[in-house]
């Protein structure tokens, strides 16, 4: 019987372990998650700017 407290004493702290690792990944990709929707709309941004300038192919007026 001592035999099986144990074990479950040491599976008890298994889980309480692997349920901390599962909840400090949640929070870290909640964290990158927000970090990408920032920077696709950085570039969403950026992209919109680049139809307002000019065209590669057309000559800078001081040439």
């Amino acid at each position: 019987m001592r035999e099986l407290e144990e074990r479950v004493a040491h599976l008890i702290r298994a889980v309480e372990d692997l349920s901390d690792v599962v909840a400090a990944q949640a929070s870290e990709i909640d964290r990158l998650t927000r970090m990408v929707g920032m920077l696709a709309a950085r570039e969403a941004e950026r992209e919109a700017g680049f139809a307002e300038a000019p065209e590669a192919s057309v000559k800078p007026p001081h040439w």
